[in-house]
């Protein structure tokens, strides 16, 4: 055999407009906005939880309900900590800097003698969700 055909990584980066620095900060601050009614609810509902404990024996599926609870209420203060930090290194981005949007996979044939890492040292640059680049 002397090809074979194999996905790689393509890390897609976008240029940092204005554009997408406004998307980006709606995007982190409406997260952050579910995260808290969310908080809420929780803290309601484990409240509720508490109350019916009290009234009657904190059996194991109560334990296992407050347990579940405070993970998720965990779950959700950590998230809105982390946007919040986002949120920041965002602002401190200068214009038409190159962010990470993520990575998609691209199907490449591999043959013996090609170079491993050229084959997957590629990105696409995006600015305004229009590809501007494809380097390798």
């Amino acid at each position: 055999m002397d090809s074979i055909s194999i996905k790689v990584p393509v890390t897609v980066k976008a240029k940092l407009t204005e554009k997408l620095r406004t998307k980006m900060r709606t995007e982190m601050e409406e997260g952050i906005s579910r995260a808290e009614l969310e908080l809420q609810q929780i803290g309601i509902q484990e409240k509720r939880v508490m109350q019916e404990a009290e009234q009657g024996d904190l059996t194991p599926q109560a334990i296992d309900n407050i347990n579940m609870i405070r993970q998720e209420r965990q779950r959700r203060m950590e998230y809105v900590e982390q946007t919040r930090v986002q949120l920041e290194e965002l602002e401190k981005f200068a214009e038409g800097a190159e962010i990470i949007q993520g990575t998609i996979e691209r199907q490449v044939e591999a043959k013996v003698g090609d170079d491993m890492r050229e084959l997957m040292n590629v990105e696409i640059l995006v600015e305004d969700d229009k590809i501007i680049a494809i380097r390798s």
